[in-house]
């Protein structure tokens, strides 16, 4: 599932080429792209007619389109959603769930959901922040990340460590690829219980984990198969530098002790 650095890829990628822009029409083609949605395709697709995008914003593995400056589209990837920009020409393809088109007559925004985990929400006044992602924790690029209150938290869990950095109420972004990569790179065991490691040995872990998200994001992020691809279908190249995640049976790059799955 596309974490934090694979979804911010996304954002950035929408940001440059939706911003300012405003829909003319808009189709929900699966109706399980808009199953959070209320009123379900039809009125998710009525509601965007009409709408000018006026920024993006993304909380740990959740994007949203800011339209006319009060409302969202919310979006959560799943475990195969893409989100593509497509010349206007290109027929609906196997797996498009939704296309929105635009009043310029340039590059249509495409929902591609292959596996159909991925969803699309409409939410009124939720430009700041979409209410049904209310419950979820800011993440460590956040400008407001307190990260010594999250410290704190992470210090008062007795469960493993791994399972708290996984916990999106906890700190938010984190999926099994970057804490895997965090906890090796902090020399953590992810089965470590939270309560036993000290303040600043937790927080050196939440700054490995920023690291090796920032680098990931610098390759486009991390990319298994073509399920995850940036708003032009391209992959990224992170997986090249993972150290622990998917090295099972692989040298370790630090002691070089054959890599144990557990």
């Amino acid at each position: 599932m596309p974490e934090l650095p694979e979804v911010e890829v996304v954002r950035r990628g929408l940001d440059d080429h939706v911003r300012g822009r405003t829909i003319s029409s808009a189709v929900v083609w699966h109706p399980r792209a808009a199953r959070r949605h209320a009123g379900g395709p039809e009125d998710l697709a009525a509601r965007m007619v009409g709408a000018t995008i006026t920024g993006t914003e993304r909380r740990g593995k959740y994007l949203w389109l800011i339209l006319d400056g009060e409302d969202a589209l919310l979006a959560h990837l799943g475990m195969s959603g893409q989100m593509l920009i497509t010349s206007p020409d290109v027929p609906v393809a196997a797996h498009e769930r939704a296309r929105f088109t635009f009043t310029d007559g340039g590059h249509d925004l495409r929902f591609d959901d292959q596996r159909t985990f991925g969803h699309l929400m409409y939410d009124e006044g939720g430009a700041v922040l979409p209410s049904p992602i209310a419950h979820i924790a800011r993440d460590p690029f956040d400008p407001l990340f307190d990260q010594s209150a999250v410290v704190e938290r992470i210090k008062s869990k007795r469960t493993s460590i791994k399972r708290v950095l996984l916990d999106q109420r906890v700190v938010s972004g984190i999926g099994n690829i970057y804490a895997d990569e965090a906890l090796w790179a902090a020399k953590v065991h992810g089965e470590t219980a939270a309560s036993s490691l000290s303040k600043p040995r937790i927080s050196a872990l939440i700054d490995a984990a920023r690291e090796v998200m920032d680098a990931a994001l610098v390759q486009g992020g991390t990319s298994f198969d073509s399920l995850y691809v940036d708003v032009a279908g391209s992959s990224g190249y992170f997986a090249r530098s993972l150290n622990a995640y998917g090295r099972a049976g692989r040298p370790c790059r630090r002691c070089e002790t054959p890599i144990v799955r557990e």
